[in-house]
């Protein structure tokens, strides 16, 4: 018998599934401990003008893939009417059976538009558009409403030291909201000491919101550090970093010092001092994060720009990215030891984007372990290239082989786009499946009680109670 397409037990195969996910996952509040949401947009409450701004703008999954599909680009990121880059999109859906966007694309469709008796294509494009830019304009689909639907409790954003953080400030001094937004420090700008003019404005941008002199490396983390205080004030519990490679050369205060003077006098830094001088970065980050029981966030292994014609002329960030291959253990486990060995670690989540390290981070996590903080230590969840039905599964699998699946902290968007929240259920079901699964092949027992409270755990406690925000 013919199963429905994207039916109430979508990626639900068993009953066992079914049962958890109907009566337990999807009951369960949204804790996204990292997004790329834009903080104005949330303190305004504003109202998408469309679909293509809610959907489609800064969305460099479905960019790559309309590039695939021979699109051309003006009707991606160029100034074509918005109207006509939806169509654009709706046309190459289609194509894209197997890929996780035409799963993601119709869950969005069906919550919050409720729209499941179509499929999106060329000819429905236009009725979809007229239907969902109608609902866009209604209070119930502004954005703090539709983060509400979702059963959203806390929007961890992702910020720059040296912003004014004045939409999470002005946001948390309003009325009561019905979810927290966060600020999450993000001091990538401050570690690429490589970037040559790049680096000194922001340099001299942390020395003005600081107040803070800075002529030497001790200065600069002085400064750093003020923001540090700030963002804690703002509610802030985590750093995240998103590394290239782990960054765990030897080095000196006096060598990084002077590496860091020759930066500011705008001479050239070489690859091998850039080595250094990140290095020393991260293990002042993770010594700040330590101090004040912040969560230390490394994304690792993307190979960014990787296409320099289209950095020249549109930029970064649109889907020009790609999965790096370098060397993980030794490296990470160097930079992790350094801040172990005077039991200064902090609580720290891996995220890995080459699929072939699913089980070295499995691995690496466990070393480290203190027996004091359960799940101290994270592999975390599937992201970007990964976060999809394959990627969640291996991800899981690896993770109950080698570690503890039961104080994992579940799935996050790491996404701009509010309507990607439904990945949350896309995750939740795949996770449900996963355990229904393994009870019908007698791999774990049946006990229902017991399996309800390893889904409330993945799918909500644990991430609560790892992140700690008031």
């Amino acid at each position: 018998m013919k199963t429905p397409f994207l039916n109430e037990n979508f990626l639900l195969d068993t009953e066992t599934a079914r049962r958890l996910y109907h009566t337990v996952a999807i009951n369960q509040p949204i804790i996204d401990y990292h997004n790329h949401m834009v903080p104005k947009e949330i303190f305004e409450d504003i109202n998408f003008r469309n679909l293509t701004h809610i959907w489609l703008d800064g969305d460099h999954y479905k960019w790559r893939a309309m590039r695939a599909c021979g699109v051309n680009e003006n009707l991606i990121t160029g100034d074509a009417p918005d109207r006509e880059k939806f169509i654009a999109w709706a046309h190459t859906v289609p194509k894209l059976l197997k890929n996780p966007l035409y799963h993601w694309t119709h869950l969005e469709l069906a919550r919050p538009f409720g729209i499941t008796d179509q499929l999106l294509n060329g000819e429905t494009a236009g009725r979809i558009w007229d239907e969902c830019n109608e609902r866009l304009q209604s209070p119930e689909f502004s954005a703090r409403s539709l983060l509400q639907d979702y059963k959203t409790m806390v929007v961890a954003t992702t910020d720059n030291p040296v912003d004014s953080l004045e939409h999470h400030r002005n946001y948390q001094a309003g009325m009561d909201t019905g979810f927290s937004m966060v600020p999450t420090f993000r001091p990538d700008s401050g570690m690429n000491i490589e970037n040559g003019t790049m680096f000194t404005r922001w340099v001299k941008k942390l020395e003005y919101v600081s107040g803070i002199r800075i002529r030497n490396f001790n200065g600069f983390i002085d400064a750093l550090k003020s923001r540090h205080d700030y963002f804690h004030s703002m509610g802030c519990r985590a750093s995240d970093h998103g590394l290239y490679e782990p960054n765990s050369d030897t080095f000196t205060e006096k060598s990084i010092n002077k590496i860091f003077k020759k930066a500011l006098r705008g001479s050239i830094i070489s690859h091998m001092e850039a080595l250094s001088f990140k290095s020393a970065f991260l293990y002042y980050c993770g010594l700040m994060n330590h101090e004040k029981g912040w969560v230390f966030q490394l994304h690792i292994g993307a190979l960014r720009n990787s296409n320099t014609r289209m950095l020249k002329k549109i930029g970064p960030n649109t889907g020009h990215d790609c999965i790096a291959d370098v060397e993980m253990s030794r490296p990470l486990v160097r930079l992790l030891d350094r801040l172990d060995s005077d039991n200064r670690l902090p609580r720290t989540v891996l995220y890995n984007l080459n699929p072939r390290d699913n089980e070295l981070f499995s691995g690496i996590v466990g070393s480290f372990q203190d027996g004091i903080i359960a799940g101290k230590m994270q592999h975390g969840p599937p992201w970007w290239f990964l976060d999809q039905k394959d990627g969640i599964e291996k991800q899981i699998e690896s993770l109950s082989s080698m570690g503890v699946l039961s104080e994992f902290i579940g799935m996050t968007t790491d996404s701009r786009s509010i309507l990607s929240f439904s990945r949350h259920e896309y995750f939740r079901r795949i996770f449900c499946n996963i355990i229904g699964n393994d009870v019908d092949k007698g791999l774990i027992p049946g006990d229902f009680g017991l399996l309800s409270k390893l889904v409330e755990k993945v799918c909500y406690t644990n991430a609560r109670n790892y992140f700690r925000y008031a």
